[in-house]
């Protein structure tokens, strides 16, 4: 079997009650010679930044077509180490993650298994997940204590937010601090869902790598001693490893990195520091199924739990799903669920939620094709492939 053709789609992903992007997924289709495809997905940011992983796969088009598609390993080294002079972390990583997906989804289906048995078996039939992307148009601590009260009504146990409103994807553009009346937003923001929960509700927050270390610690410190949270996350930018380390060891709350940190090699001195409680490695930034099989292995003599990151498309979570029914190590798959409608619009299966756990087809391979007759009426208008 060889590999005749490989082809990225971006597509405009709606979502009805979710403002302020041109949400957008980038898809990646794999084609052999005995008419078996793979479907991957290479979405590095949703908001209209998808045509960068597109292009790079394009650009990587010319290292696949006549090889063996059942040579996973070989394959990502290959694409990994052509990219090494400037850098492999990060945009190459990206698109090579939807092509690894896709290996491992003709792998299965030559196979006629899924890929979690391909991984090892499975450990658990379905997975637990924490919700994101619940609280759409909040914006005090009443609004966002009434969407937290009807996500857990829906089943979930444990709920992320960034209650910084002020600082929410700046990304350290002003130099890592908030201005008083915002932190005081956040506390109480947090403070009125922990009222409206109750205390064995997981409260995570998630503060997108925008502060410095005083800040930081801080913020960390007084929501946990507040609000009992489950953990701090991306407490300052990911190139910050020294800074890490102090805000790690002046906090009081439990830290949880790895959204921005491409590979093994990336997450190997964060667990031999121990600079961390919990990882968040993303199937679709960090290199695919292989590379978060391999930094979740990696991460299991540390008894670091894995929670990989999740705020892309329909085959990130699919993808997810199939590499964690295969990790002890596990704690829970992040999902967003003002996408589940939009999730399953592009998949011929669906991705079966039931409140807190999702699980899949069970079907060879990633067992959710994607619909293309979905894909092609969802192309972004602004990509030409």
């Amino acid at each position: 079997m060889k590999i005749i053709d490989v082809t990225p789609y971006v597509v405009r992903a709606e979502m009805p009650g979710v403002p302020e992007r041109d949400w957008a997924w980038t898809f990646v289709e794999i084609k052999t010679d005995e008419d078996i495809s793979g479907f991957g997905e290479s979405t590095n940011w949703t908001a209209g930044g998808s045509f960068l992983s597109a292009n790079a796969i394009i650009q990587m088009r010319e290292l696949l077509i006549g090889e063996d598609p059942s040579d996973i390993e070989r394959l990502w080294q290959k694409i990994f180490r052509a990219y090494s002079y400037l850098g492999s972390r990060g945009l190459p990583t990206t698109a090579l993650s939807g092509i690894d997906i896709a290996l491992w989804d003709i792998k299965g289906k030559v196979a006629g298994m899924p890929v979690y048995e391909l991984l090892g078996g499975s450990i658990r039939s379905d997975v637990e997940l924490y919700a994101n992307a619940w609280f759409t148009g909040c914006k005090t601590p009443e609004e966002f204590a009434a969407a937290a009260e009807r996500t857990i009504a829906a089943g979930h146990s444990a709920i992320k937010l960034d209650p910084f409103l002020e600082k929410a994807f700046t990304n350290f553009s002003d130099g890592g601090r908030i201005s008083a009346e915002g932190e005081e937003l956040a506390y109480d923001i947090v403070a009125a869902i922990r009222d409206a929960v109750g205390p064995k509700i997981e409260i995570l927050i998630d503060a997108h790598g925008n502060f410095d270390v005083p800040t930081a610690i801080r913020l960390a410190n007084n929501l946990f001693d507040r609000s009992n949270i489950g953990w701090f996350e991306e407490p300052v930018p990911p190139e910050g490893i020294d800074a890490l380390k102090v805000v790690r060891e002046n906090s009081r709350a439990p830290i949880c990195v790895g959204e921005r940190l491409f590979t093994r090699w990336d997450f190997l001195p964060v667990l031999n520091s121990g600079l961390a409680d919990y990882l968040m490695p993303d199937v679709v930034w960090t290199g695919g199924i292989s590379e978060l099989k391999k930094i979740s292995i990696m991460a299991e003599p540390y008894f670091v739990p894995i929670s990989p990151h999740n705020a892309n498309g329909s085959l990130q979570i699919v993808s997810g799903i199939h590499v964690m029914m295969t990790v002890p190590n596990f704690y829970r798959l992040e999902h967003c669920v003002a996408f589940i409608p939009t999730y399953n619009n592009f998949l011929v299966d669906p991705i079966i939620f039931d409140g807190g756990r999702a699980s899949i087809s069970g079907k060879p391979g990633l067992g959710h094709d994607l619909d293309m007759d979905s894909v092609n009426a969802n192309l972004h208008p602004d990509w030409i492939s």
